[in-house]
């Protein structure tokens, strides 16, 4: 099967899961929590997303699924760069704030977290655990979301643990030397 055609096979055909019962499963996966910045043109716009993942080391891409609706969709589209921050587990409230629910303040303020300008341009948020600088590489319609790959045109990483996301709650990881 080619990347850009479904399959077309009986499995194609069979009906989805209900919504539902698809959102209470993916609450079980653990991910790891990041924030998705972008700057230029289109304006500065952020957001909490928990499904990036790398692609490929050669060349070095990762994706970041970004509702289709959300103001930072469009903005990365236009402005052509993004930031990925994956967040530290003392950051828990960068997360909240990026995801519409600031536990003080309002939404997505960029007062909230230290912020340094990326290479692209684009926001990096400071004592993050790992950043991806990008240059949109493409981006790919997928149901609710739109898939964007970027290009990492500069990467960093800090000592902090990580944050992490289950069953609708925050969590960290067991210490290696425990």
């Amino acid at each position: 099967m080619r990347v850009d055609e479904r399959a077309t096979d009986s499995h194609a055909t069979a009906p989805s899961v209900p919504s539902s019962r698809f959102i209470e499963a993916m609450g079980r996966a653990v991910s790891g929590v990041t924030i998705v910045a972008t700057n230029g043109p289109a304006g500065r716009f952020a957001m909490t997303v928990s499904a990036m993942s790398s692609v490929s080391a050669e060349p070095p891409l990762v994706l970041a699924c970004i509702r289709r609706h959300s103001p930072a969709n469009r903005a990365i589209r236009e402005n052509g760069v993004f930031c990925i921050s994956v967040l530290a587990e003392c950051q828990a409230h960068v997360s909240d704030t990026f995801a519409g629910r600031p536990r003080q303040g309002k939404p997505f303020d960029f007062t909230v977290g230290a912020w340094s300008e990326a290479v692209t341009g684009a926001p990096c948020l400071s004592g993050a655990v790992a950043s991806f600088d990008c240059a949109l590489w493409s981006c790919h319609e997928a149901g609710s979301h739109t898939v964007f790959i970027g290009r990492v045109v500069a990467a960093g990483e800090g000592e902090a643990a990580p944050l992490l996301y289950t069953r609708r709650r925050y969590g960290r990881p067991t210490p290696l030397d425990a």
